[in-house]
Protein backbone atom coordinates (compact mmCIF):
# COMPACT_ATOMS: atom_id res chain seq x y z
CA UNK A 1 0.00 0.00 0.00
CA UNK A 2 2.87 2.41 0.86
CA UNK A 3 4.71 1.68 -2.30
CA UNK A 4 1.47 2.46 -4.04
CA UNK A 5 1.70 5.44 -2.78
CA UNK A 6 4.95 6.36 -3.25
CA UNK A 7 4.19 5.22 -6.82
CA UNK A 8 1.19 7.59 -7.18
CA UNK A 9 3.74 10.51 -6.07
CA UNK A 10 6.52 10.37 -8.29
CA UNK A 11 4.41 9.52 -10.91
CA UNK A 12 2.25 13.67 -10.22
CA UNK A 13 5.90 14.88 -9.45
CA UNK A 14 7.38 13.53 -12.92
CA UNK A 15 4.22 14.87 -15.00
CA UNK A 16 4.22 18.45 -13.10
CA UNK A 17 8.19 18.48 -14.03
CA UNK A 18 7.31 18.12 -17.52
CA UNK A 19 4.79 20.65 -17.33
CA UNK A 20 6.97 23.02 -16.01
CA UNK A 21 9.50 21.91 -18.52
CA UNK A 22 7.32 22.44 -21.50
CA UNK A 23 5.89 25.66 -20.28
CA UNK A 24 9.71 27.34 -19.57
CA UNK A 25 10.68 25.73 -23.24
CA UNK A 26 7.48 27.61 -24.78
CA UNK A 27 8.08 30.91 -22.53
CA UNK A 28 12.01 30.81 -23.96
CA UNK A 29 11.38 30.03 -28.02
CA UNK A 30 8.00 32.40 -27.82
CA UNK A 31 8.87 34.55 -25.23
CA UNK A 32 6.14 36.77 -27.15
CA UNK A 33 3.24 34.90 -26.51
CA UNK A 34 3.18 36.24 -22.86
CA UNK A 35 3.43 40.12 -23.88
CA UNK A 36 -0.36 40.56 -24.26
CA UNK A 37 0.28 42.17 -27.46
CA UNK A 38 -0.64 41.31 -31.49
CA UNK A 39 1.64 38.52 -32.30
CA UNK A 40 4.36 39.21 -35.24
CA UNK A 41 4.96 35.51 -35.88
CA UNK A 42 3.67 32.53 -37.51
CA UNK A 43 1.43 30.83 -35.22
CA UNK A 44 3.67 27.96 -33.19
CA UNK A 45 0.75 25.24 -33.69
CA UNK A 46 -2.53 24.11 -36.40
CA UNK A 47 -5.11 26.76 -36.45
CA UNK A 48 -7.06 25.06 -39.23
CA UNK A 49 -9.88 24.27 -36.95
CA UNK A 50 -10.17 27.80 -35.48
CA UNK A 51 -10.13 29.02 -39.15
CA UNK A 52 -12.65 26.79 -40.65
CA UNK A 53 -14.99 27.85 -37.97
CA UNK A 54 -14.43 31.29 -39.19
CA UNK A 55 -14.71 30.72 -42.59
CA UNK A 56 -18.09 29.20 -41.76
CA UNK A 57 -19.12 32.47 -41.30
CA UNK A 58 -18.07 34.83 -43.96
CA UNK A 59 -20.30 34.92 -46.90
CA UNK A 60 -20.55 36.19 -50.91
CA UNK A 61 -22.13 39.17 -50.90
CA UNK A 62 -24.05 39.92 -54.45
CA UNK A 63 -25.34 43.15 -55.39
CA UNK A 64 -27.06 44.35 -58.65
CA UNK A 65 -28.84 47.70 -59.59
CA UNK A 66 -31.06 48.58 -62.49
CA UNK A 67 -31.42 51.40 -64.36
CA UNK A 68 -33.63 53.19 -66.96
CA UNK A 69 -31.79 55.47 -68.85
CA UNK A 70 -33.43 58.41 -70.82
CA UNK A 71 -31.21 59.72 -74.13
CA UNK A 72 -31.51 63.13 -75.50
CA UNK A 73 -30.89 64.71 -78.97
CA UNK A 74 -28.06 67.30 -78.63
CA UNK A 75 -30.26 69.94 -80.19
CA UNK A 76 -32.68 69.64 -77.29
CA UNK A 77 -29.85 71.68 -74.99
CA UNK A 78 -30.91 69.78 -72.15
CA UNK A 79 -29.48 71.66 -68.97
CA UNK A 80 -28.65 70.17 -65.27
CA UNK A 81 -31.68 72.36 -63.74
CA UNK A 82 -33.93 71.70 -66.22
CA UNK A 83 -34.48 67.72 -65.43
CA UNK A 84 -36.89 68.17 -62.54
CA UNK A 85 -38.76 70.43 -64.96
CA UNK A 86 -39.42 68.23 -67.45
CA UNK A 87 -40.91 64.23 -67.73
CA UNK A 88 -38.06 62.39 -68.91
CA UNK A 89 -39.79 59.95 -70.84
CA UNK A 90 -41.76 61.79 -73.39
CA UNK A 91 -38.68 64.13 -73.39
CA UNK A 92 -35.98 60.98 -74.22
CA UNK A 93 -35.60 59.98 -77.99
CA UNK A 94 -34.73 56.24 -76.68
CA UNK A 95 -34.65 54.49 -73.40
CA UNK A 96 -32.02 51.93 -72.45
CA UNK A 97 -32.20 49.75 -70.21
CA UNK A 98 -29.21 48.50 -68.26
CA UNK A 99 -27.65 47.16 -64.95
CA UNK A 100 -24.63 47.66 -62.64
CA UNK A 101 -23.10 44.45 -60.47
CA UNK A 102 -20.96 44.27 -57.70
CA UNK A 103 -19.30 41.46 -55.32
CA UNK A 104 -17.69 41.33 -52.47
CA UNK A 105 -17.14 40.63 -48.92
CA UNK A 106 -19.19 40.00 -45.68
CA UNK A 107 -19.60 38.55 -42.26
CA UNK A 108 -22.33 37.09 -40.21
CA UNK A 109 -21.95 39.01 -36.94
CA UNK A 110 -25.26 38.52 -35.50
CA UNK A 111 -28.10 35.70 -35.45
CA UNK A 112 -31.11 36.05 -32.86
CA UNK A 113 -34.32 34.25 -33.56
CA UNK A 114 -33.86 34.87 -37.07
CA UNK A 115 -32.61 38.28 -37.25
CA UNK A 116 -29.54 38.14 -39.19
CA UNK A 117 -27.27 40.94 -39.44
CA UNK A 118 -23.90 41.35 -42.24
CA UNK A 119 -21.03 43.34 -41.69
CA UNK A 120 -19.37 44.82 -44.66
CA UNK A 121 -17.98 47.92 -46.18
CA UNK A 122 -20.54 49.95 -48.20
CA UNK A 123 -18.94 50.83 -51.67
CA UNK A 124 -20.48 46.97 -53.03
CA UNK A 125 -23.97 48.43 -52.67
CA UNK A 126 -23.46 52.05 -52.56
CA UNK A 127 -24.71 52.77 -56.34
CA UNK A 128 -26.14 56.19 -56.74
CA UNK A 129 -29.68 56.80 -57.32
CA UNK A 130 -29.08 58.56 -60.75
CA UNK A 131 -26.35 59.40 -63.24
CA UNK A 132 -25.91 62.09 -65.72
CA UNK A 133 -23.95 61.75 -68.46
CA UNK A 134 -22.86 65.08 -70.65
CA UNK A 135 -22.31 65.43 -74.81
CA UNK A 136 -18.64 65.81 -75.74
CA UNK A 137 -17.76 68.50 -77.48
CA UNK A 138 -15.33 68.78 -80.46
CA UNK A 139 -11.73 69.23 -78.67
CA UNK A 140 -12.68 66.24 -75.86
CA UNK A 141 -14.18 68.01 -73.25
CA UNK A 142 -17.61 68.01 -71.99
CA UNK A 143 -20.65 70.04 -72.89
CA UNK A 144 -23.05 71.68 -70.65
CA UNK A 145 -25.79 69.80 -72.39
CA UNK A 146 -27.52 66.50 -70.80
CA UNK A 147 -26.85 63.70 -72.68
CA UNK A 148 -28.76 61.20 -70.77
CA UNK A 149 -30.39 60.50 -67.17
CA UNK A 150 -30.03 57.09 -65.94
CA UNK A 151 -32.39 56.67 -62.88
CA UNK A 152 -31.92 53.51 -60.96
CA UNK A 153 -35.36 51.68 -60.51
CA UNK A 154 -34.89 48.84 -58.40
CA UNK A 155 -31.53 47.12 -56.58
CA UNK A 156 -31.04 43.95 -55.27
CA UNK A 157 -28.72 42.50 -52.54
CA UNK A 158 -28.40 39.13 -51.49
CA UNK A 159 -25.93 36.46 -50.54
CA UNK A 160 -27.20 32.96 -52.33
CA UNK A 161 -26.33 30.78 -49.52
CA UNK A 162 -28.69 32.30 -46.91
CA UNK A 163 -32.05 31.12 -46.99
CA UNK A 164 -35.45 32.25 -48.32
CA UNK A 165 -33.02 33.32 -51.37
CA UNK A 166 -31.05 35.25 -49.52
CA UNK A 167 -32.14 38.72 -50.31
CA UNK A 168 -30.90 41.74 -47.77
CA UNK A 169 -32.10 44.74 -46.88
CA UNK A 170 -29.73 47.74 -46.28
CA UNK A 171 -29.86 48.42 -42.44
CA UNK A 172 -27.10 51.09 -42.08
CA UNK A 173 -24.57 52.70 -44.29
CA UNK A 174 -21.99 55.38 -43.87
CA UNK A 175 -20.34 56.20 -47.08
CA UNK A 176 -17.44 58.32 -46.12
CA UNK A 177 -16.75 55.46 -43.74
CA UNK A 178 -17.66 52.76 -46.35
CA UNK A 179 -19.21 50.60 -43.91
CA UNK A 180 -22.60 48.86 -44.28
CA UNK A 181 -24.58 46.49 -41.96
CA UNK A 182 -27.04 44.63 -43.93
CA UNK A 183 -29.95 42.23 -42.44
CA UNK A 184 -33.59 40.53 -42.80
CA UNK A 185 -35.89 38.70 -40.41
CA UNK A 186 -36.36 35.43 -41.75
CA UNK A 187 -38.35 32.62 -40.21
CA UNK A 188 -36.33 30.91 -36.84
CA UNK A 189 -36.01 27.58 -38.18
CA UNK A 190 -34.17 28.47 -40.86
CA UNK A 191 -31.43 30.57 -39.54
CA UNK A 192 -30.71 28.28 -36.26
CA UNK A 193 -27.76 26.25 -37.30
CA UNK A 194 -25.78 30.26 -39.06
CA UNK A 195 -22.57 30.04 -38.29
CA UNK A 196 -22.00 33.57 -36.69
CA UNK A 197 -18.31 34.82 -35.98
CA UNK A 198 -18.10 34.97 -32.43
CA UNK A 199 -14.26 36.27 -31.74
CA UNK A 200 -13.41 39.14 -29.99
CA UNK A 201 -13.49 42.95 -31.56
CA UNK A 202 -9.95 44.45 -31.10
CA UNK A 203 -8.02 46.95 -31.27
CA UNK A 204 -6.59 48.06 -34.66
CA UNK A 205 -4.65 51.06 -32.45
CA UNK A 206 -2.75 48.29 -31.04
CA UNK A 207 -0.77 46.85 -33.75
CA UNK A 208 2.67 47.09 -34.56
CA UNK A 209 4.52 46.97 -37.94
CA UNK A 210 5.07 43.50 -38.45
CA UNK A 211 1.77 42.53 -36.85
CA UNK A 212 1.20 38.79 -38.14
CA UNK A 213 -3.18 38.74 -39.52
CA UNK A 214 -5.06 36.42 -41.09
CA UNK A 215 -7.89 37.88 -44.09
CA UNK A 216 -11.08 36.19 -44.75
CA UNK A 217 -12.67 37.13 -48.00
CA UNK A 218 -13.99 35.88 -51.51
CA UNK A 219 -11.15 37.07 -53.97
CA UNK A 220 -12.82 36.30 -57.68
CA UNK A 221 -15.76 34.77 -56.13
CA UNK A 222 -13.51 31.86 -54.25
CA UNK A 223 -13.47 31.99 -50.49
CA UNK A 224 -9.86 32.22 -49.50
CA UNK A 225 -7.67 33.02 -46.65
CA UNK A 226 -4.63 34.87 -46.85
CA UNK A 227 -1.89 35.91 -44.74
CA UNK A 228 -0.14 38.64 -44.38
CA UNK A 229 2.07 41.56 -41.99
CA UNK A 230 1.24 45.40 -40.89
CA UNK A 231 2.42 48.40 -42.24
CA UNK A 232 1.69 52.01 -41.28
CA UNK A 233 -0.62 51.49 -38.41
CA UNK A 234 -2.40 54.25 -37.32
CA UNK A 235 -1.20 56.06 -40.61
CA UNK A 236 -4.73 57.56 -40.79
CA UNK A 237 -7.49 57.51 -38.37
CA UNK A 238 -8.43 53.95 -37.67
CA UNK A 239 -7.14 52.65 -40.53
CA UNK A 240 -3.75 50.35 -41.66
CA UNK A 241 -2.10 48.73 -44.46
CA UNK A 242 -1.10 45.19 -45.27
CA UNK A 243 0.70 43.52 -47.95
CA UNK A 244 -2.02 40.86 -47.84
CA UNK A 245 -2.72 40.04 -52.00
CA UNK A 246 -6.26 41.51 -53.08
CA UNK A 247 -8.57 40.93 -55.76
CA UNK A 248 -11.75 42.12 -56.71
CA UNK A 249 -14.14 40.37 -54.25
CA UNK A 250 -11.91 40.43 -51.09
CA UNK A 251 -13.80 44.14 -49.93
CA UNK A 252 -15.82 43.55 -46.88
CA UNK A 253 -13.70 40.91 -45.89
CA UNK A 254 -12.39 40.65 -42.13
CA UNK A 255 -8.74 41.05 -41.23
CA UNK A 256 -7.77 39.12 -37.77
CA UNK A 257 -4.76 39.60 -35.79
CA UNK A 258 -3.40 37.40 -32.63
CA UNK A 259 -2.99 38.02 -29.32
CA UNK A 260 -0.51 35.77 -27.18
CA UNK A 261 -0.79 32.84 -29.40
CA UNK A 262 -3.43 31.51 -30.93
CA UNK A 263 -6.51 30.25 -31.16
CA UNK A 264 -6.62 34.01 -29.53
CA UNK A 265 -8.35 35.58 -32.98
CA UNK A 266 -9.10 39.02 -32.44
CA UNK A 267 -11.48 41.40 -35.38
CA UNK A 268 -9.21 44.61 -36.14
CA UNK A 269 -10.27 45.57 -39.42
CA UNK A 270 -12.46 45.45 -42.73
CA UNK A 271 -10.78 45.20 -45.97
CA UNK A 272 -11.35 48.43 -48.16
CA UNK A 273 -9.44 48.80 -50.74
CA UNK A 274 -5.99 48.59 -52.78
CA UNK A 275 -4.59 51.40 -55.44
CA UNK A 276 -5.67 51.19 -58.72
CA UNK A 277 -4.82 52.94 -61.93
CA UNK A 278 -7.17 53.65 -65.32
CA UNK A 279 -5.91 53.67 -68.41
CA UNK A 280 -8.15 53.43 -72.18
CA UNK A 281 -7.23 49.92 -73.91
CA UNK A 282 -8.45 50.23 -77.43
CA UNK A 283 -10.02 46.80 -78.29
CA UNK A 284 -11.32 45.33 -81.76
CA UNK A 285 -14.66 44.22 -80.84
CA UNK A 286 -17.19 44.50 -78.00
CA UNK A 287 -15.58 41.82 -75.25
CA UNK A 288 -19.59 40.37 -74.69
CA UNK A 289 -18.48 38.61 -78.09
CA UNK A 290 -16.40 35.59 -77.80
CA UNK A 291 -14.35 35.88 -81.36
CA UNK A 292 -11.24 34.78 -82.01
CA UNK A 293 -8.47 37.23 -84.53
CA UNK A 294 -5.52 36.22 -86.74
CA UNK A 295 -2.54 38.49 -85.31
CA UNK A 296 -0.63 37.94 -88.76
CA UNK A 297 -3.76 40.19 -90.36
CA UNK A 298 -4.24 43.14 -89.93
CA UNK A 299 -7.35 43.92 -88.13
CA UNK A 300 -9.70 46.51 -90.04
CA UNK A 301 -12.86 46.47 -88.05
CA UNK A 302 -14.54 48.83 -85.57
CA UNK A 303 -12.35 50.27 -82.70
CA UNK A 304 -13.87 50.14 -78.75
CA UNK A 305 -12.54 52.19 -76.52
CA UNK A 306 -12.66 51.23 -73.06
CA UNK A 307 -11.53 52.41 -69.53
CA UNK A 308 -10.20 49.65 -67.41
CA UNK A 309 -8.62 49.59 -63.84
CA UNK A 310 -5.29 47.71 -62.90
CA UNK A 311 -5.09 47.08 -59.35
CA UNK A 312 -1.66 47.57 -57.71
CA UNK A 313 -1.98 44.18 -55.48
CA UNK A 314 0.13 44.13 -52.28
CA UNK A 315 -1.08 47.49 -50.60
CA UNK A 316 -4.28 46.78 -48.83
CA UNK A 317 -6.07 49.44 -46.93
CA UNK A 318 -7.86 48.66 -43.96
CA UNK A 319 -10.86 50.02 -41.94
CA UNK A 320 -9.49 49.85 -37.97
CA UNK A 321 -12.03 47.78 -36.21
CA UNK A 322 -13.15 50.67 -33.80
CA UNK A 323 -14.93 53.09 -36.76
CA UNK A 324 -17.37 49.73 -36.87
CA UNK A 325 -17.96 49.47 -33.50
CA UNK A 326 -18.36 53.53 -32.92
CA UNK A 327 -21.12 53.20 -35.93
CA UNK A 328 -22.67 50.85 -34.68
CA UNK A 329 -23.00 52.23 -30.93
CA UNK A 330 -24.10 55.77 -32.62
CA UNK A 331 -26.96 54.10 -33.90
CA UNK A 332 -28.22 52.03 -31.06
CA UNK A 333 -31.58 53.40 -30.99
CA UNK A 334 -32.27 52.65 -34.69
CA UNK A 335 -30.53 49.18 -34.65
CA UNK A 336 -33.44 48.75 -31.58
CA UNK A 337 -36.14 49.86 -33.08
CA UNK A 338 -35.29 47.72 -35.73
CA UNK A 339 -34.76 44.19 -33.71
CA UNK A 340 -31.41 44.45 -34.38
CA UNK A 341 -29.37 43.78 -30.63
CA UNK A 342 -25.92 44.14 -30.66
CA UNK A 343 -24.73 42.63 -26.96
CA UNK A 344 -21.13 43.72 -27.52
CA UNK A 345 -22.10 46.92 -28.00
CA UNK A 346 -24.70 47.93 -26.09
Amino acid sequence: MLLSKRILVLTALFISLITLSCTSVYETVYPALTDGKYDSEFPYKSTSKQLEEISNSIKLLNSIAFYNSYVFDESTKLLVNDIKKIELEKNATQIVYFNRTSSGTATVVLEDLGIVALLSVAHIVNFPDTVISYFVKVDGSLSEYVQSVSVKTRQSNYIPDLPEGGELEIILMDKSLDICLLGKKFHPTNTASLAVFNYPWGNSTELEWGSFIYVFGFPMNYKMISKGIVSSPGREKHTFLIDAVFNRGSSGGIVLAIRDGVPNFELVGLVKSVPADYQFILHPISKQQDLEFNPMIPYKGDIYVQKEQVLRTGITKVIGIESVAEFIKQHRSYLLSKGYYFKNFF
